[in-house]
């Protein structure tokens, strides 16, 4: 199987998916229990579980690109050494 995005693009998109994937888990489980910081003031959001669902969609979306970018890297690192049997 060859790859469709280059290197630098697949190890770019591991690295920004999955500190996206820390930062939006964090910030989704704040809305989630109406962390006064971030639901407090009187131009945040009243319903802080309905961001907060907004926001863990977007987690599954960032975990997915994770998995596919990984896979691409996968596929950069098994095509530079030779292929899937290397004897060095």
């Amino acid at each position: 199987m060859k790859p469709i995005v280059s290197a630098l693009n697949a190890w770019s998109c591991v690295v920004i998916s999955f500190f996206a994937v820390i930062i939006l888990s964090v910030l989704g489980t704040l809305y989630q229990h109406d962390h006064p910081g971030y639901t407090g003031s009187d131009g945040d959001p009243e319903n802080g579980p309905a961001v907060a669902a907004s926001i863990f969609t977007a987690v599954i979306v960032y975990a997915a690109f994770f998995v596919f970018c990984a896979f691409q890297a996968y596929l950069h690192i098994r095509a530079s050494r030779g292929g899937a049997i290397s004897l060095s």
